[in-house]
């Protein structure tokens, strides 16, 4: 039984810089493994799954690029990226889609220049990418499957021909930050936003279910052999109102916090889920209670149905601890803290990252 690897990368902004620091480190693993300086994690991983930023990364390792090349686009490109709308426009929204959506489309294309669809030759491993269909109010995992139902080349609606350009701009368009990107399927024009305002910001669960679920025929054997998913964040907070007395806290302060609170809690669930489904090989302290679940809890080892790892970093102050963790801003779009998200994904990425988290191990 052959074994098949996932990766699955958390939404999270420029913070995805602390992501790719991560994975640089599993490809120096892999790489000195096998010998090989031109290994790329398309070599070692059979799908790729990301939300937002994580999708961006995703989409280039599917594409075969080494992780370096990756953040050098972020850390380059960047202002690119996030370049500011006119300020008579900002009522819209923060940036310009058109910039963005540039850069996606010089990069995600054919030799003859045509843009690359979803079903392009040129990803060399199975993509997923996570948006939110705000036409229709649902949650859009689309992957790159040829056998899923929604991309039989012979629907109107066919998943396959989106290109992959608007896939991810769809993914990335964070609302206030970037207008909704608009796709025609079936005839129809429907609206999408980022795949964060899902349940799957982190989206290793949805990666599972979309590998291993009948409904979604690709079919891969759900156990603790033939299957392992490695899951990075971007970094995570606590979001926490202000500290002040409780006839004090205003109307901003709970917009401030409703929303963060809201997706940290959904992406804490699904890596709890994951850890219960799974055999947990490596992850933080979820919290004083649960501890790190890397022990059979309703399942024994052998019912488990993957192998599973979780890098994240807690920034601000840990859920266990009064340690200050490094100091991140919060902001999904500060430039400025590239430098410091570097430095903080290398420090974790050298002290959490191991070879053997990369493989299941004999027994749970």
């Amino acid at each position: 039984m052959s074994l098949k690897r996932i990766i699955a990368l958390d939404g999270g902004g420029i913070r995805g810089v602390f992501s790719l620091q991560i994975l640089a480190r599993i490809e120096e693993l892999l790489r000195a493994q096998a010998g090989r300086n031109d290994l790329v994690l398309a070599n070692a991983f059979d799908l790729f799954a990301g939300t937002s930023t994580g999708a961006i990364i995703a989409a280039f390792l599917a594409w075969g690029a080494p992780v370096a090349e990756v953040e050098q686009h972020y850390v380059q490109r960047g202002a690119e990226m996030f370049a500011r709308e006119h300020w008579w426009r900002r009522w819209k929204c923060k940036y310009r889609a058109e910039s963005i959506a540039t850069f996606f489309r010089n990069h995600f294309c054919e030799s003859d220049g045509k843009p690359s669809l979803l079903s392009s030759n040129r990803l060399k491993k199975l993509l997923l990418v996570v948006m939110r269909n705000a036409s229709t109010g649902s949650p859009w995992p689309i992957s790159s499957n040829p056998g899923a139902r929604y991309n039989d080349p012979s629907r109107a609606d066919c998943n396959l021909h989106i290109p992959l350009w608007k896939l991810l701009r769809a993914s990335t368009a964070a609302p206030s930050y970037f207008p909704p990107e608009e796709i025609a399927l079936g005839g129809q024009r429907q609206l999408f936003v980022d795949g964060g305002v899902t349940p799957f910001n982190n989206p290793a669960l949805m990666a599972v279910l979309m590998a291993t679920l009948p409904c979604y025929e690709l079919g891969w054997p759900a156990t603790r052999q033939s299957l392992h998913v490695v899951s990075v964040g971007t970094g995570s907070f606590r979001a926490q109102l202000p500290h002040k007395l409780a006839e004090k806290v205003h109307l901003i302060d709970q917009l401030k916090f409703v929303i963060p609170a809201l997706i940290g809690s959904v992406a804490e669930e699904q890596d709890m889920i994951c850890r219960v489904l799974g055999d947990c090989v490596a992850g933080a302290v979820l919290d004083r209670e649960l501890g790190d679940l890397q022990i059979p809890a309703l399942l024994s080892g052998d019912e488990k149905k993957f192998t599973y790892v979780r890098y994240d970093e807690a920034f601000g102050l840990a859920p266990d601890s009064t340690v200050q963790q490094p100091s991140i801003p919060r902001s999904l779009d500060d430039l400025r803290s590239i430098p410091a998200l570097q430095q903080a994904g290398r420090a974790y990425a050298a002290a959490n990252v191991r070879l053997e988290h990369l493989y299941p191990r004999e027994s749970s």
